[in-house]
């Protein structure tokens, strides 16, 4: 995993060398290990590395035969599959991003086709030239552009456009209110600016310094649906599950796993027990003395089942106020989700360990988990899956003339698709790159640790999203199927239980401060920009749950424009940062 960014400039005369540097240093964090950059007089490429495989000779940026160069931030998890498909190629590294250039000598654009794995890159080609961008088509890794005075930029998080002084902070209004009330921003825009996000599966060709030319791949291909016969579904099941979790510990460096108890971490630990020949390292999160489920004791049990090593990651009230502003301070690109806490805590001891992480992110998405699957899925009045939230103009915070209109740009459903389908798309193409794996990629990064995402895999996604409703739901239990095998497999985990879900206690952990929290938020610019003051000190009063809702949205977005807008340190507490002038 690494960190990315460049400029393509919009005549010929070089790339500042300045700003390329800064481009680079802003994203240090993402790639510890090393740095390299490439220049001539029309494109610069800026990376920081990671070292995961090849770790003797996998330094970027990359260089193809024919003039080619590339710099990328991923896995590409069939590197060693696609290698045998060039006997003639002579590859120079053991990098699995190597294969890259190969395939798009071979393929040109449509490169990115035969990719499987979590990627950002950008390839330049000065024979054509044309910078090429491209993401992975579920957005597991993130990329950005902006069009700037030097050129159109691009980069793994916006905040290096700004370190580089090719942008200033600049807020749209609008999407701040998205943040405030959906807990992120959707689709292709971004908080800032002039600032895009590449879309999940874009191919996107720049030349001159303009966009020219964009592709997109979809994530689920059409195939034929699975037999529905159970006990074949099965062992279908666990040979695509296998065969996922199997590439992606691929890895030259330790790894570990990140585990909550539930049903997907419990599956991917499984999966990992049957494959490798030693115990593996399993960190769990939960909350001593708080009011909210505490699952590190399934989690335990589950471990010791599989004869994992467990890893107690206790998260107390005092660690958020402590860590909240340098959590914030990971995330320049914000999604106001609570369950970063707990993310960016195991991330810091992950790393004391591991460099590489696995996580069951996406197995609700694909097999159908969450409650509200069976409301958008029923044949009268079916739900929406997500309303469109407007949490503070419910509570009447909100100054008149300023909306938060969402994006609702993304990939169509296909009218083939069951209302079931339909409703795991929208979360797809929204929920899942938009906050949870951006949320994951953050976290992570900020330490220096890779997460990785094996039911967000091209194969196992394409299995799992077209087998028929029946396997996915069943009366009460989403996930069906999966915890069919789950159960056969380790009885320990009881995936069919109840469960009463993971949560974090913000809310009882800022009810208890809000008297001296809600004057400090209410003051401050961000703020006060879209609310009016005295309704933001009053909602603090409240105890409602949707109060206390926005209560901690309103803290997350005061604290992250204070640090990323406003430049003020990240350095303490809660109180303290927002108590200090930028």
């Amino acid at each position: 995993m690494c960190g990315i960014a460049g400029i393509m400039a919009s005549t010929r005369g070089g790339v500042d060398a300045a700003a390329l540097d800064a481009l680079g240093r802003a994203l240090a964090h993402r790639g510890p290990d090393g740095d390299g950059r490439f220049a001539d007089d029309h494109v610069g490429l800026a990376h920081t590395r990671l070292s995961i495989i090849g770790l003797d000779d996998g330094a970027q940026p990359l260089h193809g035969p024919g003039g080619e160069v590339l710099v990328a931030n991923g896995e590409i998890y069939n590197y060693i599959e696609l290698r045998r498909d060039f006997p003639d190629y002579a590859f120079r590294t053991g990098s699995d991003c190597e294969v890259i250039l190969a395939l798009y000598r071979r393929h040109g654009l449509d490169f990115a086709r035969h990719l499987r794995g979590m990627y950002a890159l950008a390839l330049y080609d000065p024979a054509a030239g044309r910078l090429v961008l491209a993401r992975d088509p579920f957005g597991i890794k993130p990329l950005y552009v902006a069009e700037t005075p030097a050129g159109l930029a691009f980069a793994s998080e916006p905040r290096a456009f700004i370190g580089a002084g090719l942008l200033s902070p600049s807020v749209q209004p609008s999407k701040a209110l998205e943040v405030i009330d959906t807990q992120m921003v959707e689709g292709g825009t971004t908080i800032y600016e002039s600032v895009e996000r590449i879309a999940p599966g874009e191919t996107v060709v720049v030349e001159g310094g303009r966009i020219v030319e964009r592709r997109r791949l979809r994530p689920l291909a059409d195939r034929e649906p699975p037999h529905a016969d159970e006990p074949a579904t099965l062992e279908a099941l666990e040979k695509a599950w296998f065969g996922s979790v199997e590439l992606h510990q691929r890895s030259d460096v330790p790894f570990g796993l990140f585990l909550s108890g539930g049903v997907d971490s419990s599956a991917v630990l499984a999966a990992m027990a049957r494959l490798l020949d030693r115990p593996v390292r399993a960190y769990a999160a939960g909350f001593p003395g708080a009011s909210v489920a505490d699952e590190r004791d399934q989690a335990h049990r589950v471990a010791d089942a599989l004869g994992a090593e467990f890893v107690d990651v206790p998260v107390t009230e005092e660690m958020f106020w402590s860590h909240l502003p340098e959590m914030v301070a990971a995330s320049d690109d914000p999604v106001a989700d609570y369950a970063a806490v707990p993310t960016w805590l195991l991330a810091r001891r992950a790393r004391e360990d591991v460099k590489v992480v696995l996580t069951g992110e996406g197995g609700d998405e694909m097999f159908a988990g969450y409650g509200r699957y069976r409301s958008a899925s029923r044949l009268l009045l079916p739900k929406p899956v997500r309303r469109g939230d407007g949490l503070l103009s419910r509570l009447g915070l909100t100054r008149g003339g300023v909306a938060s209109p969402r994006d609702r740009q993304r990939l169509k459903t296909d009218w083939r698709q069951t209302r079931l389908q339909r409703a795991q798309w929208e979360d797809i193409s929204t929920w899942l790159p938009d906050d949870l794996l951006l949320k994951l990629d953050r976290n992570l990064m900020w330490h220096g640790v890779e997460g990785r995402v094996p039911f967000v895999d091209p194969e196992m996604a394409r299995f799992a999203f077209h087998l028929p409703d029946g396997l996915k739901l069943r009366g009460k239990a989403g996930k069906y199927i999966l915890k069919r095998w789950l159960e056969g497999v380790c009885p320990q985990a009881e995936p069919f239980s109840k469960k009463r879900g993971f949560t974090v206690p913000v809310r009882d952990w800022i009810a208890g401060r809000a008297d001296r929290l809600g004057p400090l938020v209410a003051a401050q610019p961000g703020v006060a920009e879209l609310c009016r003051p005295d309704a933001v000190r009053e909602v603090f009063k409240g105890g409602g749950k949707t109060a206390l809702l926005a209560c901690w949205r309103l803290t997350y977005y005061a604290l992250w424009h204070h640090i990323h807008i406003l430049g003020a340190p990240h350095d303490g507490d809660i109180m303290g940062v927002l108590a200090a002038r930028p």
